[in-house]
């Protein structure tokens, strides 16, 4: 019972730890940039100008196969896998299935200043795209984002949609804007679908 004790306190230790080098680490620069069009309490419509990102496609389960797409997009943007410093980035970090159906994609915005000819070019795995201006509805919440209450909450954002006269143009993508570490219900995380203009 001591050694057990022992351990979860080293585990919880190493926890804290690796939050706070993460929080350290992985500080994105700033939000990214969108006009609210409308709001109604957590619900939103939002106007995105055109983004920048660095993103990453990996088959398999949906949780696994966006670590790995994490995991790669993080090497890029510390330098890990390239010649020169850390990149900046904003928050949120973004994920969905891709349009191919080959598997899960973890996106990292660009700040609005980055250009595809000033960023370094990627390794395998990674690519570089310019996502286009687009109107999205989205919903914002706090607390566990597991793929059940991620589809929940997709289900409740299709429904206001509906509800206001809405049409969805595509599937939905789920936005993360904190560190794993923090705890859940300080998290903010929100499932955003595009709208038809």
């Amino acid at each position: 019972m001591h050694l057990n004790g022992k351990l979860v306190g080293a585990g919880v230790a190493v926890a804290i730890a690796a939050g706070i080098g993460y929080a350290l680490l992985f500080k994105p620069e700033d939000e990214a940039e969108f006009d609210t069009v409308a709001r109604d309490g957590a619900f939103s419509v939002r106007d995105y100008p055109r983004l920048l990102v660095a993103e990453a496609v990996v088959p398999g389960l949906r949780q696994a196969a966006l670590s790995v797409g994490f995991t790669r997009l993080a090497d890029y943007v510390f330098g890990k896998d390239r010649a020169g410093g850390r990149l900046p980035m904003t928050v949120p970090v973004l994920s969905d299935g891709d349009e191919d159906g080959r598997g899960w994609r973890t996106r990292f915005v660009m700040p609005p200043h980055a250009s595809i000819d000033t960023l370094p070019d990627p390794r395998d795995g990674v690519r570089l795209r310019s996502l286009p201006a687009r109107r999205i509805a989205a919903l914002r919440f706090n607390g566990v984002d597991s793929e059940g209450a991620l589809d929940a909450y997709e289900a409740e954002l299709r429904a206001w949609i509906g509800a206001h006269g809405l049409r969805a143009a595509g599937p939905v993508e789920h936005a993360f804007y904190n560190s794993p570490f923090t705890p859940a219900r300080l998290r903010r995380t929100e499932v955003m679908i595009p709208l038809a203009a």
